[in-house]
Parts: structure tokens; sequence; C-alpha cells
């Protein structure tokens, strides 16, 4: 919700009309009443999957300058189907407390500071920064220091200083007392042909400490649990490659799109496992 208000707030500022989605019937309805000579649209990466599969909704995309996607990791097959179809798509990197999207395709906006902590964390300064939590101080002061928003994300800087978000600091698993990137196995698990979407978390294991579980959509009929971890594998360690996996019909989503962490993780740790 945040987020989304983020758009609003920055709308106002650009002393421009902002179009809410839910307020038409679907997007070409709320395209076609966006005036002005530049437009923009931020969604989320599984909002633009759904609409690429509608040439109305596409058609009505391609009248946007940009489409701003960010709130989750952006499959980099997404990113080339859209294209494909004549979509410019910038990814949007920020939080709340940054003020929303303030790196675009991982450039910082001008004014705004990137650097990476001494754990990897990625860290932001400038003017778009928060004061702090209401009422929390304890909370501000954790992740404030020296001007500086610590994020709970891991990151990368090449030599020209372009970001790389490697995934949230809830994304490892430390499974055997190996530190497991749950996104990169989800990446990767999501380039085998018969899988269409995949999540990935650790649940609580005796012997491992946390098992590396996977939540698959398989339509067509989901691998045997050896075949994807000789999969994941053979570009990733042996030992990052899921102990168990769970098929699912849909992975849930929460109501802004993004997936629902708190039921992949219930259904990880209560649904029967095929070993």
């Amino acid at each position: 919700m945040e987020g989304r208000v983020q758009v609003l707030f920055r709308s106002v500022l650009a002393d421009a009309e902002p179009v809410i989605l839910d307020e038409y019937d679907d997007l070409v309805a709320a395209a076609a009443a966006m005036p002005g000579p530049r437009r923009y649209v931020s969604l989320v990466p599984t909002q633009l999957n759904r609409m690429l599969s509608s040439d109305r909704d596409v058609a009505a995309l391609a009248t946007f300058d940009v489409i701003l996607l960010g709130g989750a990791a952006i499959d980099p097959e997404l990113r080339k189907a859209a294209a494909d179809v004549g979509l410019t798509v910038v990814a949007t990197y920020g939080m709340s407390e940054t003020c929303g999207g303030c790196v675009y395709d991982g450039i910082a906006l001008d004014g705004v500071a990137l650097a990476l902590a001494a754990d990897g964390r990625i860290r932001i300064g400038g003017p778009v920064l928060f004061d702090g939590y209401d009422g929390q101080p304890d909370l501000t002061e954790a992740v404030l220091e020296d001007g500086w928003f610590v994020t709970s994300d891991y990151g990368r800087l090449d030599e020209d200083g372009v970001l790389q978000v490697l995934g949230r600091v809830d994304d490892v698993v430390i499974s055997g007392g190996v530190n497991v990137s749950t996104r990169a196995v989800a990446a990767r698990l999501q380039e085998h042909d018969a899988i269409t979407a995949a999540e990935v978390v650790g649940v609580p294991d005796e012997d491992w400490g946390q098992r590396v579980v996977a939540i698959l959509m398989a339509p067509e009929g989901a691998p045997s649990l050896d075949a994807i971890r000789d999969f994941v594998s053979a570009t990733l360690p042996r030992t990052w490659a899921p102990r168990d996996i769970v098929v699912v019909d849909k992975i849930p989503l929460l109501s802004n799109g993004k997936v629902d962490r708190v039921k992949v993780e219930q259904i990880a740790a209560t649904r029967e496992v095929r070993q």
C-alpha cells in the first residue's frame, strides 16, 4: 500500500493528475483516461506477466512511454517478453523509507547515493530518506547509520556503479551451515521447461537447521526431486538444491500482486512433500 501512495505523491508533486486502475473497469479504460504528453504506468511483475497474455492489455501498455516495474524480483524472461512486443520496461528499486523508487535500472537518481555495507547490504543516502519510524526509535536507530539507510537487501555494484539487487536478507536460508540464496534457486527453477512459477523457502529441520523446499507450478507435471536437484546443481552449488518439492496449482499472492511469503512458507511446512 505504501508504494502505491508514493506513486500518488509523485504525481501531485509533478502537477499531474494520477489515474488509479481500481477506479476503472480495466487497464484499457484507465489508459484511455490518462491525459498529458508523457505517460507512465507503475506495475509489479505479476501484473505485467498477466497483462502480456491479453492483446488488449498489451495494446494499452504500448501507449505508455515507460512501464515502471518494481516491488519484486524481475525475471529476465519477463523483460524479454515485454521487449518482444515493443514495450519499454524500467526496473525500479526503493521502498517506503526512500520515498519509493530511487534507483532506475541500477542507476540512482540525482542526489541519491548508493553504497554497500561490509556484509553486502545495500545502503542508500540522500534527501529521499525518511526521518524515522513513528514511535519506534530503536528500529530507526537500527537502520539509519551516519546518514545512510541500511536496507534488508544484498546487492552488488559493478565497475560503473550500476546496482544489481541480489535478494533480501531473509531470502538467504542457512541449511547445513551453508548460505543458500532462495531467490537464485527460484530463478534457476523457472528456467526449466516444465515449471511455470517457483518459490523457494526454508523450513525448520532437526538435521539441517533449515530444509530448502521448492514450491512449484508445473501444469504438465513436475520433474522428480532428483531431476530437480540435478537441474539446479548444473549451474548452482549442489548444496543449494531443494531437498523437497511441493507442486501447487497457483502460487499464493497478496492483493498487490506480490507473492504471499507467509502462505508459501505454510504450504512448505504443512503439505506433504515429494521425496
